[in-house]
């Protein structure tokens, strides 16, 4: 019976000693959802907090920026099957952040309407992983055979208790093997990155599925005007029909980037009114052909650049990009890194779509005249300068930090030589500043 006591406790010591290191992957509770949105004639950015609990609230965060009217704003969430969730937002005079708050009942695909513009978003479920499961549930297991065990050796049969004993020792090494591992084994895709999210994938996302191959066909984009907005129509490269399964990619679902006739910039976020249809209001919009390139990231698909133009009937000329910086360029030939460095004066820059900075490149473009050849240009580029890391910042800074900067670094390598247009766009006191640029690109040593 001593000998059988003594497995026991050896076994008991092995257990509490193993227990509290072990290490198991737990579901993603989701994280703050950032939504850049050209609502009319207001760039807002929406904000949607990190749902704590369900059913509970949802804290609604958004940001106004400078030139934004003031006004009142509804939010509604709502789900399929599920009870809406209204409330009013009041948009003071001066730019920042105004909060909402909006509840949800269950975990699932929901959409949050700002007005006319819908938000799909994801409530995540807190799911245990399978080898989290195996951790705990071995424990447990091993901590009730134990039990029995110690009853076995001291009521009963010594020899008897080393069927339980065995069973402690089996459970415990499962236990431990689950949360040795856990920390090796890659993390599913958060639900709604690779495959529509579905109330039955988000409540089990460990489900087992038949698709091996989570690519989607390219997208068309069709524009037209509509008024003062531009209406952009996205298509299934396969079927034709309308694509609504977009992902927030660096802060929005769509990059518009619009080059008028006279080579000025607008930089929007068209907001989403039906499935597979985009939006934005183009303000004081220049009579011509305008140069458009949409950025998107498709569900499974990654990130697609799709170009097209538009013919505009306005007759008002656009603002210019007139915003200043102190500009230092190494422009080198064709094909070699170049670096762009953007000087503002101060650290008062503020992230804006979770960038310090950002740099649109159109050319090469002739050299005379310049009407209407940004539709012609071969390359279109996107290019970010980083926030870099700094001690006592977080990570993931929103717009209410205004400690970047003055210098806003850019590297690119231009393809071919000749002359690019370039706007460089930084955000300061929630303004957006745009500074044109114009950057001439030698041959390189090939000739290209």
């Amino acid at each position: 019976m001593k000998r059988s006591v003594s497995i026991l406790l050896l076994t008991l010591g092995a257990i509490l000693g193993i227990a509290g290191p072990a290490l198991a992957d737990g579901a993603q509770s989701g994280a703050d959802v950032h939504v850049a949105q050209t609502l009319g004639d207001r760039d807002l950015t929406v904000i949607i907090r990190r749902v704590a609990e369900v059913p509970g609230p949802v804290h609604v965060d958004v940001v106004t920026h400078a030139g934004s009217a003031p006004g009142e704003l509804t939010l509604t969430a709502r789900a399929a099957g599920a009870a809406t969730s209204t409330t009013k937002v009041v948009l003071g005079d001066k730019p920042g952040f105004h909060s909402g708050v909006v509840q949800v009942d269950r975990p699932g695909p929901w959409e949050l309407a700002v007005d006319e513009a819908t938000i799909p978003f994801v409530v995540p479920a807190l799911v245990p992983s399978p080898w989290e499961n195996a951790t705990y549930g071995g424990f447990i297991a091993a901590g009730v055979l134990l039990f029995v065990a110690l009853l076995v050796a001291v009521f009963g049969s010594p020899g008897l208790a080393l069927v339980p004993t065995a069973g402690v020792v089996a459970a415990v090494a499962v236990a431990a093997t689950a949360a040795l591992l856990s920390p090796s084994i890659p993390p599913i895709a958060a639900p709604g990155t690779q495959l529509d999210p579905t109330y039955d994938n988000i409540n089990d996302p460990y489900q087992r599925t038949s698709i091996v191959d989570f690519s989607r066909p390219p997208v068309n984009l069709l524009p037209r005007m509509e008024g003062k907005d531009l209406v952009l129509s996205l298509t299934d490269g396969s079927s034709g029909r309308p694509v609504d399964d977009l992902l927030v990619h660096d802060s929005a679902f769509i990059h518009l980037v619009v080059v008028s006739p006279s080579g000025n910039l607008r930089h929007l976020h068209p907001i989403r009114t039906a499935p597979g249809e985009y939006r934005a209001r183009l303000q004081a919009s220049e009579q011509g052909t305008h140069a458009i390139a949409a950025e998107i990231a498709r569900r499974g698909g990654g990130v697609q650049l799709l170009r097209s133009s538009v013919d505009v009937s306005g007759t008002t000329a656009a603002a210019v990009n007139d915003g200043k910086a102190d500009l230092a360029t190494e422009i080198r030939e064709a094909g070699r890194p170049s670096t762009i460095t953007a000087g503002f004066g101060k650290r008062d820059l503020q992230p804006w779509l979770g960038m310090l900075g950002h740099m649109i490149v159109v050319g090469p473009v002739p050299e005379s005249p310049v009407t209407e050849s940004p539709v012609e240009a071969p390359i279109w580029a996107h290019v970010h300068s980083m926030i870099p890391p700094t001690p006592g910042m977080p990570d993931k800074p929103d717009e209410s930090v205004a400690a970047y900067g003055p210098d806003v670094p850019f590297t690119y390598s231009f393809p071919l030589p000749g002359k690019y247009l370039v706007w460089i766009q930084v955000e300061r006191d929630y303004s957006i500043v745009t500074v044109p640029t114009v950057v001439d690109v030698p041959k390189g040593v090939s000739g290209k």
